[in-house]
Formats: C-alpha cells, structure tokens, sequence
C-alpha cells in the first residue's frame, strides 16, 4: 500500500471526479489577498475546507449523548462563516467537499497544524473503498478557552494509500450506513 502524490490526486478529481468541488494547488489567499489557512492539493494530499454548517454540543437539555439513541437536543445548529466552541466541548460539521473513494483506495484524514497547536483536534474515520459523501469532521476544543473554527478554509488533510490489491467487499458493496451522506450527518445505528 502506498501513499497518492499530488499528480495522482490531480488526475482522480479531473478524470474520476473524486474530489467535487476541487482545488488543484494550495490556495493561502482569498479574493481580497486576506490569508486563509491554506486548503488545496499539497504534495502527498488534499486539505479539506470547512463547510459553513456545524452543529454544537450543549448541555442545555441535559441530554445524554447515547451513540444507539443520539438525540437532536445534544446540540445546537449554527450556520456562520465562523464556529465558536466553548471550552472543552465538541462540534460537527462537514467538508465543503464530496469525495468518491476509489475501490483499491483507503483514505485517512489528519488535522490542521494550525488548528491543532491552538487545542482543537479534528477527528475523521477512515474513508473506505468505494465511500461517497460529504466527510463528516468532528472538532474537539480541548483548551479552558472559547475556539474558533473558519467556514470555507482549510481544517485537515486527506491522505490516499492505494493498495496493490484491489478489496474483495468495499463499503459500497457492504451498503455502509454512511453512504451518500450529505450535510452533517449524526450518528445512525
């Protein structure tokens, strides 16, 4: 198994259509020459943006947050181009991005350095063969501070590892319950 260069990427989003929408080099700048944390293809991956939809955690309810019964009352919907999470607490949200995984390809995701030497740790599971969808990110604000999180920039890196063999059952073979997702999805049982 070995990790996809940035020319391979190029070539799966333009020809396969494996990242929508896709952005073939690093973009550092916005319109207005503002700096954005970067999102693009790098040299061995792609980093994702943040869509502008998250969903925040709260205890407002006093819900009890059950992964076999998730309630709607565990959190909060917040469309910004920002996502401020309360200390020590958690957020959901959802790449700008859709991704159709190829069969022979395993894809990990990795947090920001920008993010991550500010406390917030973005967690994603792994993209498996033959998975679509927008990629769920899960954000955990592990400092006693309020964080920031920025809609429409960058917030973690794919990395694609293509296998010299091809799976024998793929995600989408399995019809994994995640399949197609659009949005922030919630866990489903």
């Amino acid at each position: 198994m070995s990790i996809k260069s940035d020319k391979w990427i190029r070539r799966m989003a333009e020809n396969e259509g494996m990242i929508d929408p896709f952005e073939p080099g690093q973009v550092r700048y916005n319109a207005d020459e503002q700096r954005l944390i970067s999102y693009g293809t790098s040299s061995y991956g792609y980093d994702v943006r943040c869509a502008d939809e998250f969903k925040i955690f709260t205890n407002v309810h006093s819900a009890i947050v059950d992964p076999k019964n998730f309630s709607d009352d565990s959190f909060v919907d917040v469309k910004s181009d920002v996502c401020i999470i309360p200390p020590n607490s958690f957020a959901l949200a959802r790449t700008v991005e859709y991704f159709r995984i190829p069969r022979s390809v395993l894809t990990v995701c990795l947090g920001k350095s920008t993010y991550a030497r500010c406390g917030i740790i973005v967690n994603v599971t792994p993209l498996e063969p033959e998975w679509e969808g927008h990629v769920t990110l899960e954000f955990s604000n592990t400092t006693p501070l309020p964080a920031k999180i920025y809609a429409n920039e960058g917030v973690a890196q794919m990395l694609f590892f293509e296998s010299d063999e091809v799976c024998e059952t793929s995600y989408g073979d399995r019809g994994g319950k995640y399949q197609g997702q659009r949005g922030v999805t919630l866990p489903r049982t």
